[in-house]
């Protein structure tokens, strides 16, 4: 008796010894965190962040990615995804400008900054607060991974970070072999902005609309042209006739298929005549998030909807 009695009391130690260690909902336990970020900063933190502000919808995005939505405390004024995060306060944003008061006040450990984040406006920001991190823009998919991993890191959500992009590898690929089966490559112009439309804005050479459009299959109209963002006259628009028109200023413009078709001069281009002038969510291709990947699913539905069907 003495011997089972003595059997089972170690099971219960073993058990409470792993009970301790068994790890629990939410941010990971880690140690000292150290990454360069988007400016060449290196941002040093203890241990996991806990108490967070985004100060650019696409950071808000990648944060709610990778499970720690929980943790963010403020947004800037224009994230808007997910739904979840239009519950939390915002510290300004709009004409660049925060609430530097309000930051101090939240007292966050992280801080996620944009390159659209001026120098200056991190500056000031760094002076209230120095645990700020510029999250770059990514120039291909290997850098999307990498921001996703690293904001992992710095919340403590490794684990689903790289589960994240794994997944987003999968999909990816699998759209590059579906459109590998294409037998052309339709002209597309990409619209931003038609507020003159004799000479509307289109994503230009470098831009990451232009990579994604080409990974879906098509040849961006705006490559061509000079600067990321460009201005395309009516006259070269039609010389180079686009075999689909999308519309990312559908999303905030409201612009719909029937206004450009009723644009003077626009009915000899084939887009417009063969009715694909198609209506596109901008979010999914203009920030520099996670969404990207469903961004160039979606575009490749688009341009090759004959591999889709």
């Amino acid at each position: 008796m003495k011997r089972v009695s003595s059997f089972l009391a170690g099971l219960i130690v073993l058990a409470l010894s792993l009970a301790a260690c068994a790890p629990t909902s939410g941010p990971a336990a880690a140690g000292p965190i150290a990454i360069v970020d988007g400016t060449g900063y290196e941002l040093k933190l203890d241990a996991p962040a806990q108490k967070i502000i985004s100060l650019a919808p696409s950071n808000t995005e990648y944060l709610f990615a990778v499970s720690a939505g929980d943790q963010v405390i403020a947004r800037d004024d224009f994230s808007n995804y997910p739904e979840d995060a239009m519950e939390l306060p915002t510290v300004g944003g709009f004409n660049g400008v925060y609430n530097l008061e309000e930051i101090a006040r939240l007292q966050p450990d992280l801080i996620l900054a944009s390159p659209l984040n001026s120098p200056d406006v991190i500056n000031s920001i760094k002076e209230v607060n120095p645990n700020v991190f510029v999250v770059p823009n990514p120039d291909s998919f290997d850098d999307l991974y990498t921001n996703i991993k690293n904001i992992g890191k710095l919340t403590g959500h490794d684990d689903k970070a790289q589960a994240l992009v794994d997944e987003y590898t999968g999909r990816v690929k699998t759209v590059l072999d579906t459109v590998a089966k294409a037998e052309v490559k339709p002209k597309v112009f990409y619209e931003l902005d038609a507020t003159e439309p004799a000479k509307p804005w289109t994503a230009g050479p470098g831009t990451f609309i232009d990579l994604l459009i080409g990974l879906a299959g098509g040849e961006n109209i705006g490559a061509k042209l000079e600067g990321e963002w460009a201005q395309i006259s009516q006259e070269a628009l039609i010389v180079e006739n686009p075999d689909v028109i999308l519309l990312g200023d559908a999303t905030y413009g409201g612009v719909t298929a029937e206004q450009v078709a009723a644009r003077p001069g626009w009915d000899v281009i084939k887009a417009v005549s063969t009715n694909r002038v198609l209506p596109f969510n901008d979010d999914l291709v203009s920030r520099p998030g996670p969404r990207m990947v469903e961004g160039l699913e979606e575009l490749a539905k688009a341009i090759h909807p004959e591999l889709f069907e």
